[in-house]
């Protein structure tokens, strides 16, 4: 492995400052083997280097910041102003009584895998030292735009130079009949962790409705618990979005392996019982018992406190290549910015996008011009990467392979590489990434008429 000043975690994001790569990452669990060298510069990957500004931000910069939301996008923007401007008033409300924490880790929490005080982010003493001033269980319920008047549900406001709305996204429950009954949880924050798993004790029947990302590893973590688990899954595989057919025909083996009972195809027509759930029933009649149901159906992005203050809305808060929202000095960052159309929502976009957003309010121009459209996940153990089109269909040739345990995919229209997937074995996933990026001409490999396997090889020898 080379050396570098610093090393990416490819899974989550994380990026570790030393000559060598952690032996693992302390946010998700990777091994040293994903960890690719960094670079430091988040320009380098999402657009337009910050311009030069003078100590403390200059003459007239904005003195004070306020950022609604205290996840990695919020954090991330606190950081960022205040290294560029020493002197400014920076206040991080904090909707959630516990310190900012690693929400990608709750998951990793409920199996077991790390403990509660492996959570924060930060120390305490961190945000002292850096003089952010922290409001820790108080939610911004008004916004004025115009004003830059951030109201608190205390009875008090903030007044603001510059506000950044990192709000990011609340679950999704879907209109299921029974959904509001005592026993059915989401997966959002330390509070819901922990309810499900006082909730899921070893023997405890749990039933998930919704098989991505977060589901799947809940899952498996009650089930090494020793809870018995069953998936849910209204579309014909797992993880639709970024596995194809055979793709999901392997995680669900991995899924049995693992001792889950996995249903696809699976409409839910309600979540049964008196006042607490009992049961989950199917719209073709079958029902599973349950002491506990987790719905895990996505998120939305938390959007109540833009639209109140008649920001312009999509899907999410629009924000153009600067990070700002339609009302002036307003920027918005993380799960809730929808950016050219899209919504990232994962770990890595976010923490650029508070950066970012952060240098914009505090009067150094950056901009963000989107992040690589790529998946790199550790599901129920298992390493799982997707890039670009994974779906194959007309005028796509697909090269594949599949094992019990192990799945490539390679999607190619014409002579470049147009997707991949790489499912149990994930060495030549940065050199799909580039490939797929940079469009490259793969004409010589493909006159070989090679199978899966060499395609692999040779994007791994070109990583």
């Amino acid at each position: 492995m080379p050396t570098a000043n610093a090393w990416r975690c490819i899974v989550c994001g994380y990026v570790h400052h030393g000559g060598e790569p952690p032996a693992e990452c302390p946010v998700c669990g990777a091994s040293r083997e994903d960890f690719e060298p960094a670079v430091l510069a988040p320009s380098d990957l999402v657009g337009t280097a910050p311009a030069p500004a003078a100590p403390g931000g200059g003459a007239g910069a904005p003195r004070r910041l306020v950022i609604v939301g205290a996840g990695i996008a919020g954090v991330a923007a606190a950081e960022a102003a205040r290294e560029i401007a020493p002197d400014a008033e920076i206040t991080l409300v904090n909707g959630e009584a516990d310190a900012p924490y690693y929400r990608i880790n709750l998951t990793r929490l409920i199996a077991g895998e790390i403990a509660e005080s492996d959570l924060p982010l930060h120390p305490p003493a961190w945000f002292e030292e850096r003089r952010i001033r922290r409001l820790d269980g108080c939610r911004a319920v008004g916004l004025d735009a115009a004003a830059r008047r951030v109201a608190l549900d205390n009875g008090s406001a903030l007044e603001a130079d510059r506000v950044v709305l990192a709000t990011g996204a609340a679950a999704f429950v879907p209109p299921i009949e029974g959904a509001d009954k005592k026993g059915v949880f989401t997966i959002r924050s330390r509070p819901d962790a922990a309810a499900v798993l006082a909730a899921a004790p070893p023997g405890a029947s749990v039933v998930f409705i919704g098989g991505g990302i977060l589901s799947l590893e809940a899952a498996a973590g009650l089930r090494r618990r020793g809870a018995a688990v069953t998936i849910l899954e209204v579309a014909p595989r797992l993880m639709a979005r970024q596995l194809n057919e055979r793709g999901g025909r392997v995680l669900e083996r991995h899924a049995a392996a693992a001792g889950m009972k996995v249903v696809t195809n699976a409409r839910v027509r309600a979540i049964e019982g008196w006042r607490r759930a009992k049961s989950v029933a199917l719209e073709d009649g079958a029902r599973h018992a349950a002491d506990a149901v987790v719905i895990g159906a996505g998120v939305r992005p938390d959007v109540a406190l833009a639209r109140g203050a008649g920001l312009k809305i999509a899907r999410g808060i629009v924000v153009d290549d600067r990070l700002a929202t339609s009302a002036e000095g307003i920027y918005a960052a993380g799960d809730v910015a929808e950016h050219r159309g899209a919504l990232y929502g994962t770990w890595d976009p976010a923490r650029y996008q508070g950066q970012i957003a952060a240098w914009n309010a505090m009067g150094r121009p950056a901009e963000f011009g989107g992040l690589p459209p790529a998946n790199t996940l550790k599901v129920m153990g298992v390493k799982l990467f997707s890039v670009g089109e994974v779906g194959g269909g007309a005028g796509v040739r697909t090269i594949e392979s599949e094992t019990d345990d192990r799945y490539f995919g390679f999607f190619f229209r014409g002579t470049s590489l147009a997707g991949a997937i790489l499912l149990g074995d994930t060495h030549a996933a940065l050199g799909a990434r580039r490939a797929v990026e940079s469009r490259a001409d793969l004409g010589a490999l493909l006159a070989k008429n090679p199978d899966a396997e060499a395609v692999a090889a040779a994007l791994a020898a070109d990583a």
